[in-house]
């Protein structure tokens, strides 16, 4: 992995909310409402109506297909099935919403259809599957953008920045927490996978340290699960490089995951903190004046766009019109995907 290329590539972030938009919309369609940020990632699209045209919704689920046109953000859109939606004239993208099992299989029929995908993490179980679908987009020249929402947020794009430029010095440590509370449901569905919460959660920070340090040389996973349901529901992992580590830590078991949630980076010159992980309060501290900011500690709020999954949506848009280039390429996503197994503990032999 290159760790050079990454930053390179994460530098076009910054600019995501600011460029004009298309001259025409885009066709889009949806896949799947299963995936817990389904209705999102539906009232993004429809929110950009200068951007996107939303042609209809695929329902793969019979129990839920009477009912989804009816509820919102769905409401009003044809019921289309698969091959319907793929068949439909000009439509340029998909996004993959479906239940974990079925995602990969589905991106891949998009892409063999010659769409792009938007799909939604981690992706898939198997890292094989993940692989093969991931580099036939690359071979057709189309673009897979996983739907990591840390990635177009205004204190990530700032500290990609940071390290891109060398504010903080050589990365000696990250420390990121992923907690929440699980209700009864969500205990279900994470203990439905072999990976748990880290698979599931952990998953996110795992893309931004990727994206900062690159592959790790080794991943180190532990589990203590609190409930007595057998759900892996307070984990960590150690990523080891040369010379920095990463510890992530997801915990669905704590009361106050929520305010908790947080990304520090400490560097030989300086410290970069978020915290909470969305807010965008950033806590900086550097040993010397940098890009604009002062030597010493301080803290800022960067402002945060309402909609949560907009600037993913905004960035598609523009690499289909061929402004720019996805920041997160193939090799880092397979790579990514890999490391997440590993740290969830269900890399094969592990």
């Amino acid at each position: 992995m290159n760790r050079r290329h990454f930053l390179t590539t994460a530098a076009a972030l910054a600019a995501a909310s600011s460029h004009a938009a298309p001259p025409s919309r885009l066709r889009i369609g949806q896949i799947g409402t299963a995936h817990a940020h389904a209705a999102g990632k539906m009232a993004a699209m429809r929110s950009l109506t200068d951007l996107w045209e939303v042609t209809g919704i695929v329902e793969p689920n019979p129990a839920t297909q009477s009912t989804v046109t009816s509820t919102d953000p769905y409401q009003g859109l044809p019921l289309l099935t698969e091959e319907k939606l793929l068949a439909t004239p000009d439509l340029k993208a998909v996004v993959v919403e479906t239940r974990v099992e079925a995602s990969c299989a589905t991106a891949l029929r998009c892409i063999q259809a010659g769409k792009h995908v938007h799909l939604d993490k981690p992706g898939s179980l198997d890292h094989t599957e993940f692989k093969t679908m991931r580099l036939e987009a690359e071979k057709r020249g189309l673009t897979v953008q996983i739907g990591y929402m840390l990635r177009y947020n205004p204190a990530f794009t700032l500290l990609f920045k940071a390290v891109r430029e060398g504010w903080l010095g050589e990365i000696t440590e990250i420390d990121a927490v992923m907690g929440k509370l699980a209700d009864p449901l969500t205990r279900k569905d994470i203990g439905a996978l072999p990976g748990g919460g880290m698979f599931e959660l952990g998953c996110h920070v795992m893309d931004a340290v990727l994206t900062l340090l690159g592959k790790p040389d080794s991943v180190h996973p532990f589990s203590t699960p609190n409930g007595k349901d057998g759900v892996k529901d307070n984990q960590l992992a150690i990523l080891q490089y040369p010379k920095a580590t990463a510890v992530i830590r997801v915990n669905h078991t704590d009361p106050f995951g929520g305010p908790r949630r947080r990304f520090n980076v400490t560097g030989t010159q300086g410290t970069f903190e978020i915290l909470p992980l969305e807010s965008g309060r950033v806590n900086l501290s550097l040993t010397l004046a940098q890009g604009g900011y002062k030597k010493g500690a301080q803290s800022f709020q960067l402002e945060v766009p309402k909609g949560r999954y907009d600037l993913e949506f905004v960035d598609l848009a523009q690499i289909l019109q061929g402004e720019k280039k996805l920041a997160w390429d193939a090799a880092h996503d397979i790579a990514l995907h890999e490391t997440v197994l590993r740290a969830s503990a269900t890399w094969p032999g592990a």
